[in-house]
């Protein structure tokens, strides 16, 4: 119903629908007249759900009309520019930033002497938890943006609590920097440092390390020389870091603690009671994030006088019980407003300092607090008008560190060890429930969740399982190590399991290996061989598409091998010969490939397990190549394809498309060292687009080579150079070896 106008104008033409004037629904819902008439012409924000469902009841609305009011609610609420934490994001400067003159003309200076390569290209920012460090580097990254043609980053280190790894950070920001998951699996971990410094050399950044925890977790993400310039914010000075610039922060002066609270208040707010101001300024220890705090208060309360405030404030005996810890003064200003919610908004921030990621959604409230995800939307909209959480561009909320340890000592205080311990329990099983429903959309014989789920979240589509398990990934792999950690040995193998066919589509997520040694080491406590042995190939499939370890993949085949004999699982040990045969042909041992792929292509057919007999007879294709037998892995795919377009066979789904996008692409391959080109190229065509129907990148690269490479031979140079230019946009997304191969080709062509 809602179209494109604006919640405003649809309440109104429901109103005058009814043929109700405002005072009339005003006494049919509740909700004033004036709030009624501000919110029809747009001058009030969008109110929250159970204002709007009064509002609906009021017009006695019908279920159709409801839905729309609701829906046009929803998409005119505000989308909040922030930076997301944890995540590396252009960073957003804090609009009625107030004061700091003498700072950020120390910090453009440093910008203006890190651009000739002279001056230094770290600034440390130190100073006491809510003195504004966060927001002085934002508002400098802001004004100075022009200055970086590199772009400007922030990563969120967490200092305070959880603080992040530096391993971690550094792919945060290599990752923001361009560079591919392909380019990271290949450098390892030992070498993300580097990379991140030479990329900061050659280009010109500025980059907002902040909430540092120590010289230790900063110190690998920091360049050598160049022109980019780091500010670094932590409360110590890090006085451990060489040759970096540093400027010690503290509280605001009372003029620009009283500025600041004008700016917020609006100047003729604050003009009324001037001597209150100042008093509520001092109260608040001209601490920016205090002064935000309670000047937040009083924009949301607007029946409340500043005088009001100041009187609240000048309660010594609750305010100095929060000054008793080392961070008092912030710890005084979450409390004000903590005391002013309601009992549900403030269970609701207790308990979300529970959720193990940088940001959550509302599902994780809905979860936490045992309500719907409308209910738990509306509760925790309330804590963002609080001040007390943050919402994002891309509608996730997240607890800033200080608050998330303000929230995690009030539930140790006012929640029972056995609720503390249930919610914690009802999250964890939630992530991992819904990561297994989740990753068997994938798996044949599962597919959609069953009739019986009630998931939180939709999980109607491989799209949606897919989004959710790369989105939700940092928060159910915590889940996981949580559940690893208390033997919850059912939940670790029953994860492993599920994963079994979506990480085909996610192979450089950089988890899998750690997943499946979870997995590995839950199904030996179970003292169960089958999951063992499971766990050891998929831990060996890992070390190969992923890590690049071929001789300890073997290793870890062979492992599996021995525990599927003890359990006497034939699929099992077919599948650890496979995984053998991957191995040792990476590892350039083409005999060994042959005669483990044909092994475990005899075993799978022994029992008549097909969909295992698709995989295994791809690997023993390509083995044969490799040894130069291509008329013979021919056959063999044709047989795969043969199978697959068969009336009667019942393996689909997500299986049947992956191997026969496989499939497709080995033909091609086989086709051209034939010399049959013509039909290479059909068969590499279509196999891109099974490719690109998959969502597998790295694929796409291998068969726009293939494509390319035929056209080359059947002299169509200049299609040949779009597709073999298309390899070279994928870039490090492909593998290594075939974007040098269409360089090369590229190169070879003339020019066009």
């Amino acid at each position: 119903m809602s179209g494109e106008k604006t919640y405003g104008a649809v309440l109104r033409a429901l109103r005058q629908q009814a043929r109700l004037t405002m005072e009339q629904l005003s006494e049919a819902s509740g909700v004033s007249v004036r709030a009624i008439g501000d919110m029809e012409r747009g001058r009030s924000r969008v109110p929250q759900r159970r204002t709007v469902v009064a509002l609906a009841d009021g017009l006695g609305l019908g279920e159709t009309q409801r839905d729309g009011l609701l829906a046009a609610s929803r998409a005119d609420r505000p989308a909040r520019a922030v930076a997301v934490a944890g995540t590396a994001v252009p960073p957003r400067s804090v609009r009625d930033f107030t004061g700091r003159g003498p700072q950020l003309a120390r910090l453009k200076d440093m910008a203006e002497r890190s651009a000739t390569g002279d001056g230094v290209s770290v600034a440390v920012i130190s100073g006491p938890p809510g003195c504004g460090k966060t927001t002085l580097a934002l508002r400098a990254a802001s004004d100075l943006a022009e200055d970086f043609p590199g772009g400007c980053f922030m990563v969120d280190l967490h200092g305070v609590d959880g603080a992040v790894d530096p391993g971690e950070a550094l792919l945060k920001l290599l990752k923001a920097l361009g560079v591919s998951d392909r380019r990271l699996s290949q450098e390892g971990a030992a070498g993300h440092a580097g990379l991140l410094r030479a990329l900061l050399g050659e280009r010109r950044c500025l980059v907002v390390l902040d909430n540092a925890r120590d010289e230790g977790q900063v110190r690998p993400l920091l360049p050598s020389d160049g022109r980019s310039l780091v500010l670094v914010t932590s409360r110590r000075p890090l006085t451990g870091l060489e040759d970096v610039d540093r400027l010690a922060l503290e509280e605001m002066t009372q003029d620009e603690a009283v500025a600041l609270l004008c700016r917020i208040l609006g100047e003729e707010r604050a003009a009324a009671e001037p001597d209150a101001v100042a008093r509520v300024a001092e109260m608040c220890g001209r601490l920016p994030l205090a002064l935000r705090v309670a000047g937040n208060r009083l924009a949301i309360s607007a029946a409340w006088t500043v005088e009001h405030l100041a009187r609240r404030l000048a309660d010594e005996e609750r305010r100095l019980s929060a000054l008793t810890v080392d961070d008092v003064r912030v710890e005084a200003a979450f409390e004000l407003s903590y005391r002013e919610l309601t009992d549900a908004a403030a269970r609701m921030m207790r308990l979300l300092s529970l959720v193990p990621g940088p940001d959550m959604t509302a599902a994780y409230g809905a979860c936490l607090a045992e309500v719907d995800v409308f209910e738990a939307e509306d509760v925790m909209e309330e804590l963002v008008e609080a001040g007390l959480l943050q919402a994002t561009v891309s509608g996730r909320y997240q607890l800033h560190d200080l608050l998330r340890l303000f929230a995690r000592g009030r539930l140790a205080r006012e929640e029972p060890p056995v609720e503390r311990r249930a919610a914690d329990d009802r999250l964890r099983a939630w992530l991992l429930d819904t990561a297994v429903v989740a990753g068997r959309w994938y798996k044949p014989k599962y597919g959609a969740p069953p009739a019986t789920w009630r998931g939180i979240v939709p999980l109607e589509s491989t799209e949606d399982a897919r989004a959710w398990l790369q989105g939700e990934a940092p928060a159910w792999l915590a889940a996981l190590r949580s559940a690893a950690q208390r033997d919850e040995h059912l939940r670790v193998v029953e994860m492993g399991d599920a994963m079994e066919w979506f990480c085909n589509l996610w192979v450089f997520w950089g988890h899998w290996s750690e997943l499946y040694e979870l997995a590995g080491h839950a199904a030996a406590a179970l003292d169960d061989p089958g999951m063992r042995a499971f766990s050891h190939n998929m831990h060996a499939w890992a070390l190969i598409a992923c890590d690049h370890r071929y001789r300890e993949a073997i290793d870890q085949a062979e492992t599996g091998l021995r525990c599927a004999r003890l359990a006497g699982n034939v699929p099992q040990q077919a599948s650890a010969m496979s995984h053998a045969a991957v191995a040792h042909r990476k590892l350039g041992e083409a005999q060994e490939a042959v005669d483990k792929a044909r092994a475990s292509v005899e075993l799978y057919e022994g029992i008549g397990d097909r969909e295992g007999w698709l995989g295994a007879v791809v690997n023993l294709g390509s083995s044969l190549r490799f040894l130069g037998l291509t008329s013979e892995a021919h056959a063999q795919n044709l047989r795969i394809i043969e199978f697959l377009d068969s009336p009667d066979q019942e393996v689909g789904g997500h299986l049947a498309a992956m191997v026969r996008a496989h499939t497709t692409y080995a033909l091609g391959l086989d086709l051209a060292v034939l010399g049959r080109w013509s039909e290479a190229l059909d068969r590499h065509r279509e196999a891109l687009e099974r490719f690109r129907d998959l969502g597998m990148t790295h694929m796409q690269a291998s068969a726009l080579l293939g494509t390319g490479e035929a056209l080359i031979e059947l002299g169509e140079p200049d299609e040949a150079r779009s597709c073999l230019g298309g390899v070279l946009e994928l870039g490090d997304a492909a593998d290594a070896a075939v974007v040098s191969e269409a360089r090369k080709r590229l190169e070879a062509l003339p020019a066009g």
